[in-house]
């Protein structure tokens, strides 16, 4: 039995009725697997007024509700939350982790715990490491000098070739912050780096949002460092807010597929529909994430192994 498009407009509807179907685990037994980064899920529990460290039964449950069956995890916590993976049947081929490698007395000792930490994520099949090297406070951006932006290179460069020696691979990952001042610190950790070395976790939105709403600057950076992507992260706006599920928005994302199909490129895909102020509110998380698995599903088709 095929999955068209009456089917999936049948099954949208059904789900904006409030029923709960288990159609994520049938379309991913189709061929095309999703994994789906933990930080979306604390955006919807923090809506509802939860987080999801509070329960992590209940947090796991809700995840696996959804009809996702792979997960990216802060790298820091796999080990400590490493029984909910098993128990609830997830599988993991990516972490995420922030790191401090701009600041020449922090780099040594951020390089060892991130290493150290893959090293025991690997025995759950983590072999990319998704590395955001900046740690994370919306409200203080770091505009870094071009010393700090040298000491930064040399210290993910390091970091991925430890990475590499133990099977795994670094790949780099933005938020909007390192578009400023010319995109000056995304395109010197990818410029100045070896390609055969540190990869590219790929976020379409927020080189989007970082370049100030431009398809222009997004395009451009797939077409200067397209083929350094191992990782995609899906999030979808409209008219510059995240939307609460991942569909039509700002983005065309079939340019995107046709890109990588044409570069016979099949990176590993990560939903990462988060929400935030001015979001609508329309879904719980559950039935959130199912549309949005459903939509992926249905639009990467061609990416499938």
């Amino acid at each position: 039995m095929g999955y068209n498009r009456r089917d999936f407009i049948r099954h949208s509807a059904w789900l904006s009725a409030g029923f709960s179907l288990p159609w994520g685990q049938w379309l991913q037994a189709k061929g095309l697997a999703v994994a789906c980064q933990q930080y979306t899920w604390t955006t919807f529990f923090r809506r509802d007024g939860r987080e999801w460290e509070t329960d992590l039964d209940a947090s796991f449950k809700a995840f696996k509700d959804s009809g996702l069956t792979g997960i990216e995890y802060f790298l820091p916590n796999i080990a400590k939350d490493k029984s909910y993976f098993q128990q609830y049947g997830l599988w993991q081929k990516s972490a995420y982790v922030n790191a401090w490698l701009h600041e020449a007395d922090k780099v040594e000792a951020t390089i060892l715990q991130i290493v150290q930490h893959a090293l025991s994520a690997k025995a759950l099949g983590v072999d990319i490491i998704v590395v955001n090297p900046t740690p994370i406070d919306w409200n203080k951006p770091i505009d870094k000098s071009d010393q700090q932006l040298g000491i930064q290179r040399e210290g993910i460069t390091e970091l991925a070739r430890q990475l590499k020696a133990q099977g795994q691979m670094l790949a780099y990952h933005n938020h909007d912050a390192e578009l400023r001042a010319g995109g000056r610190e995304f395109h010197h950790m990818l410029h100045a780096t070896d390609p055969q070395l540190v990869k590219l976790c790929l976020d379409p939105h927020w080189i989007y949002r970082g370049a100030g709403n431009s398809q222009v600057a997004l395009w451009d950076a797939v077409d200067m460092y397209g083929d350094r992507i191992v990782e995609l992260h899906l999030r979808q706006s409209q008219n510059g807010i995240w939307t609460e599920t991942f569909g039509e928005g700002d983005i065309p994302y079939q340019k995107l597929i046709d890109y990588l199909v044409q570069h016979n490129q099949k990176p590993h895909i990560v939903l990462e529909q988060a929400i935030e102020a001015g979001s609508p509110q329309q879904h719980g998380s559950v039935s959130a994430h199912q549309i949005s698995l459903a939509n992926i599903q249905t639009q990467f088709a061609d990416l499938q192994p």
